[in-house]
């Protein structure tokens, strides 16, 4: 009984909560956000509150949401793979790791429900997709192609024009959508990156990502494919846009990320995690180029 009353009221570190929270990982989809505001060409000064809380809900809420529970039910992997993480290891004891995906969930979709229905909206499919993507019975993440996807219109497109209706409540431009969805089916390749540091744990348990699915080199080449050719529309796009400038600065970047590339290529598993740090900052600056372009056009104007 004393054993069981302790395990009862056992309760995890704040240390651990924030590790589980992975604050690492909100940069990205609080970036596509931004992107998203800026790209609608809305006076940020208008609403400075509503920005910041719109930051926080990409980030510390949603994006936080979905790495719990990630954690959660990838507690068997992460113990092969990541022991140390806070679940496997015990300082997220019992089932508090599932009690912190439900809350952090519920949480996130109250903030959004203060922002607008259209925000609330989007919060809403972000979470669905977060659930589905970790989650039985769909669990996505058993299958890379349909997993990284999922994630990738999460923290890319949905982000992105999540922000674009922040402050305007709609999305008075077409190109916000295209470039949106360009840089969700380019993230597609980021996310393929981060499966190589759990490929053998992946395969003991049958997960398939694509390093499992593929073999790490043909997986590499394919992400590389997958994240040039959609920034090579977003060029084309800013040209046809009559925004040239913009698109020699993202033809730029796309052109160091192909060189990089090379690099990583020729060691695929060995630099996964290397060209993750160095390549994709060239990557999310050409998010930022496309939509400053954006911004300095008229509506509208092809």
């Amino acid at each position: 009984m004393a054993r069981s009353a302790s395990a009862f009221v056992a309760l995890p570190s704040l240390r651990a909560v924030l590790e589980l929270l992975k604050p690492v990982t909100w940069f990205p989809p609080m970036w596509a956000f931004g992107c998203g505001i800026l790209s609608s060409g809305a006076p940020l000064s208008d609403a400075p509150g509503l920005v910041l809380a719109g930051l926080l809900l990409a980030g510390p809420l949603l994006c936080a949401s979905s790495q719990v529970v990630n954690d959660w039910f990838d507690r068997e992997v992460d113990a092969l793979n990541e022991p140390g993480r806070p679940i496997p290891s015990g300082r997220i004891p019992g089932r508090w790791g599932l009690y912190l995906a439900i809350g952090w969930s519920v949480l996130s979709a109250a903030w959004a429900a203060t922002l607008g229905p259209l925000v609330f909206a989007s919060a809403l499919v972000g979470l669905a997709l977060a659930w589905a993507y970790s989650a039985p019975p769909l669990r996505l993440k058993r299958n890379g192609w349909w997993g990284n996807a999922a994630a990738a219109i999460s923290y890319e497109g949905i982000a992105w024009m999540t922000g674009a209706v922040l402050l305007t409540g709609t999305i008075a431009d077409p190109r916000i959508v295209l470039l949106a969805l360009c840089y969700s089916a380019g993230a597609h390749g980021i996310m393929t990156l981060n499966d190589f540091k759990s490929l053998d744990g992946d395969r003991r348990l049958g997960i398939r990502s694509l390093p499992v699915q593929l073999g790490p080199e043909r997986a590499a080449r394919i992400a590389c494919i997958v994240m040039i050719v959609p920034q090579a529309a977003v060029v084309a796009a800013l040209f046809a846009w009559g925004a040239s400038v913009h698109g020699l600065v993202v033809a730029a970047l796309l052109l160091a990320q192909v060189l990089l590339m090379s690099r990583f290529l020729a060691q695929p598993r060995a630099r996964a995690l290397w060209y993750s740090a160095v390549g994709i900052n060239f990557y999310v600056l050409g998010m930022l180029a496309s939509a400053l372009a954006l911004r300095a056009l008229p509506v509208g104007a092809s």
